[in-house]
């Protein structure tokens, strides 16, 4: 497994997570995970996660934080 990249897009506005998002899994290689912190699920990610060929597991953080682990299927 390779090393693990980070978007934090708690501070950010919409849709800037997701255009970073987006944008790092252009260049993400195989076997790399991306993982993206945000106060809510980003439910209109996960439909173009899988439409592009990704998988993604979520999880919730006691401090309200969701974090959504990415990477290709």
């Amino acid at each position: 497994m390779g090393e693990e990249r980070v978007i934090d897009g708690r501070g950010l506005m919409p849709p800037e997570p997701m255009e970073l998002t987006l944008t790092a899994l252009d260049t993400l290689p195989d076997g790399e995970e991306l993982l993206l912190l945000l106060f809510c699920e980003p439910h209109p990610l996960y439909g173009i996660l899988r439409q592009n060929g990704y998988t993604h597991r979520s999880q919730s953080r006691p401090d309200g934080t969701f974090e959504i682990h990415i990477k290709k299927a």
